[in-house]
């Protein structure tokens, strides 16, 4: 028996335990090891002119012997002879395709060699505790069987084999419930569909077919069919002017589970700095677990048909997380080729994607405002915190992407419609925060803006303050909430009852930084507004978060309407009984509570206070 050269059990080990984390991979690496043979076979072909072989007569089979527990991949590739066997299988991390690819200077686009660093031919020891090699160079008459139980070595022998190619026979560990399924044709069908459909030359396996144009009451006939389980022509390699929009549909329905059709998709190819094609998807529904911690972002990443990774995250930022889709492209893997290696390739390919995704996005909303409002629906959440979490870096990509529903106008806007229709003399652009748009509506704030002929932008999302902070400013026009206690018009003080006010003031002490008797309000008698960096709605999200800090406070600005019969009663209240000043104090500020939402600490004192008022 011969012995592995390098340190083989220390290798070997390595190779089987600790770099392939899943064992489900051993098939993709045996198959592109297939295609890479097949491929240089064809290579030869073309340079040759002579052998008379076309890709039609190229293809790898699958074959299962359950009796013998034997898995055999075959090619009709270009073969091993004794040295070679010796040389690639017997020097583990010695790869025959790249010196393949490295003396032949590979340049035809139709030549994808996709073997790097000599393992894949190991990871079927993941699976099998013998594997045999029979291998026969195209042009040659004698075949070669090299014969391994691991780390412990191999040997090489002589043997029969009709034509070129090679065959590898992998005898399958005892435990049935963790590889016998490696034998079973659903199992090898599905894996051959999610990591090597697009490798381009059919891959064939006898199926079961069953035949249900039977007698009532007999048993459907079944029959044993060669069937191609490859596409083999991914849809992103074919010409965008020959592919229908049901093709599209249909393909990212199958690939991504999705029983919706997607809202747009962006088919492009890239050469330059990194070659790449892709084929991007932006959904019409948020996933179900779309804003929990379960969702994994990413792109099914390929390298010349062969799916590497499902889903790398590194090609997406976290705010266009929601985007499906796929890229191929020829990058630097880790040793396992189930990972990607954080490279300069990988960051121009992710930048590029971010671009298109932004083009299409901003296409939809110019020109089919009713599908971005939809696709708006679902996923504009994740678009401002992608303002929020970033700081507010990304502001300047996403807020274009933002729409909130504009009060006066009755309908979802831009920030740019908002500001393209402001007033000659007004000098911020007013948002609203609340639970709902109805609820906005009724905000007693809102009445002096509205009067002014302003606009009001509504904000439903507890996110919406927090991303606005970071914006700050959207064409010059800072952002100002209507219970900013300054709304940059018009005094809106009554000072005249300045008295009444701070009498109101240090009845209440310091639940409030203020007391305004003012003109703002029109129909309401009483409400907050806010100064500071903090406003009332910032409040009620920033003490609900588990990791927050309790106890964080709005300063309060209680406003009571100088219009009416309430302030005189008030005034009247302050000059013959001022004692009684304080009940009222009590029941404005509770009411005041009650119309921002906010629980007030003892609602059945308050109750008994506005009744012992009425009677």
């Amino acid at each position: 028996m011969k012995q592995f050269k390098s340190e083989s059990k220390k290798v070997l080990d390595l190779m089987i335990n600790s770099i392939y984390t899943n064992k489900e991979i051993f098939l993709r690496e045996l198959l592109s090891n297939a295609s890479d043979a097949i491929d240089k076979l064809y290579y030869k072909s073309l340079q040759l002119g002579t052998t008379g072989l076309t890709r039609s007569d190229f293809a790898i089979t699958i074959t299962v012997n359950k009796e013998d527990r034997i898995l055999t991949i075959a090619d009709n590739g270009i073969g091993m002879n004794e040295k070679e066997l010796e040389t690639n299988l017997g020097t583990i991390a010695k790869s025959g395709s790249q010196d393949f690819k490295a003396n032949n200077e590979l340049k035809d686009e139709d030549i994808n060699i996709i073997g790097q660093f000599g393992v894949g031919f190991y990871s079927g020891f993941m699976v099998a505790d013998k594997i045999e090699v029979i291998s026969k160079p195209y042009g040659q008459d004698i075949a070669h069987k090299w014969v391994s139980k691991g780390a412990e070595g191999y040997e090489i022998e002589e043997c029969e084999k009709e034509s070129h190619g090679t065959q590898i026979l992998l005898y399958l560990k005892d435990n049935d419930e963790e590889y016998g399924k490696y034998l079973e044709e659903y199992t090898l069908k599905s894996l051959v569909k999610k990591y090597s459909n697009y490798i381009s030359y059919p891959i064939k396996m006898l199926c079961t077919k069953y035949d249900y144009s039977v007698e009532e009451g007999e048993a459907p006939k079944k029959e044993l069919v060669l069937e191609t389980l490859n596409s083999m022509t991914p849809l992103w390699k074919r010409n965008k002017a020959d592919i229908s929009k049901e093709e599209y549909n249909s393909f990212y329905k199958e690939i991504f589970y999705d029983n919706d059709e997607p809202l747009s998709h962006i088919h492009f190819v890239t050469e330059g700095a990194v070659d790449y094609k892709a084929l991007i998807f932006i959904p019409k529904k948020a996933p179900y677990n779309f804003y929990t911690k379960d969702y994994e972002k990413g792109l099914k990443l390929y390298t010349n048909g062969v799916m590497i990774t499902e889903k790398c995250a590194d090609l997406l930022p976290d705010y266009f997380s929601f985007v499906k889709g796929v890229i191929d492209t020829e990058i630097q893997l880790n040793l396992s080729r189930e990972t990607v290696q954080q490279t300069k390739s990988l960051k121009i390919i992710a930048n590029g994607v971010e671009k298109k995704v932004k083009q299409e996005l901003e296409k939809l909303l110019a020109n089919n405002r009713e599908d971005y409002l939809e696709f708006f629906k679902n996923f504009g959440l994740q678009l401002k915190f992608g303002i929020y979490n970033n700081f507010g870096a990304n502001k300047d990509l996403l807020q274009d992407l933002l729409v909130y529903y504009s009060v006066k106008q009755d309908k979802m806007i831009t920030f740019k419609e908002y500001r393209n229709l402001m007033a000659e003399d007004q000098k911020f652009i007013y948002y609203a925060t609340g639970k709902t748009v109805e609820s906005i509506k009724l905000m007693p704030q809102l009445e002096s803006v509205i009067e002014k002929g302003y606009d009001v932008l509504c904000m439903t999302d507890e996110v919406d303050e927090f991303a606005l902070r970071f914006i700050a400013e959207y064409e010059d026009k800072q952002f100002k909430s209507v219970s900013s206690g300054d709304l940059g018009f018009d005094n809106q003080i009554e000072e005249s009852n300045q008295t009444l006010a701070d009498a109101i003031k240090e009845h209440l002490g310091d639940r409030v930084e203020k007391v305004r008797i003012s003109t703002r309000i029109k129909n309401h008698p009483v409400c907050f507004t806010t100064e500071g960096e903090i406003s009332l709605e910032m409040e009620k999200v920033l003490n609900a978060m588990p990791s927050g800090a309790p106890g964080i406070k709005a300063k309060r600005v209680l406003e009571i309407n100088s219009d009416g019969e309430l302030v005189n009663k008030l005034n009247g209240i302050l000059e013959n009984n001022p004692d009684e000043l304080k009940e009222y104090a009590e029941v404005l500020f509770g009411l005041a509570e009650m119309i921002e939402g906010i629980t007030t600490d003892n609602p059945t004192a308050l109750v008994n206070k506005i009744c012992k008022i009425i009677s």
